[in-house]
């Protein structure tokens, strides 16, 4: 919120998180809250499928793909999962600011 022109990262950040026909939406561009909500709800459920996909790969693919690549599917699973729980929590603190919540760091 202290940074010149924040805003405009923030949205340009959360359009990059959505499918990019979000973009033809103006009501998305004129109220970065309903943004950053939508936002939100995409990433969880991606995150959600890529917890679904690491729990059932094995299963699923086993008599389809090799182990090595049952295991580089697994891996992948994990590191999109690492990569959308941390966008979820980004999206948190964005949408938070975009309602002028102010972050207070703590020791």
């Amino acid at each position: 919120m202290g940074a010149p022109d924040w805003e405009h990262t923030a949205v340009a950040w959360l359009f990059d998180l959505v499918p990019p026909d979000y973009r033809a939406h103006e009501v998305l561009r004129r109220y970065p809250v309903l943004l950053a909500r939508l936002a939100g709800d995409h990433v969880a459920a991606g995150l959600e499928a890529a917890r679904a996909g690491w729990r059932t790969v094995r299963v699923d693919l086993a008599d389809h793909l090799p182990p090595d690549a049952i295991e580089a599917a697994v891996a992948a699973y994990e590191r999109e999962g690492a990569r959308l729980a941390a966008a979820a929590r980004g999206v948190e603190v964005v949408a938070g600011a975009l309602r002028g919540e102010v972050w207070v760091p703590r020791l």
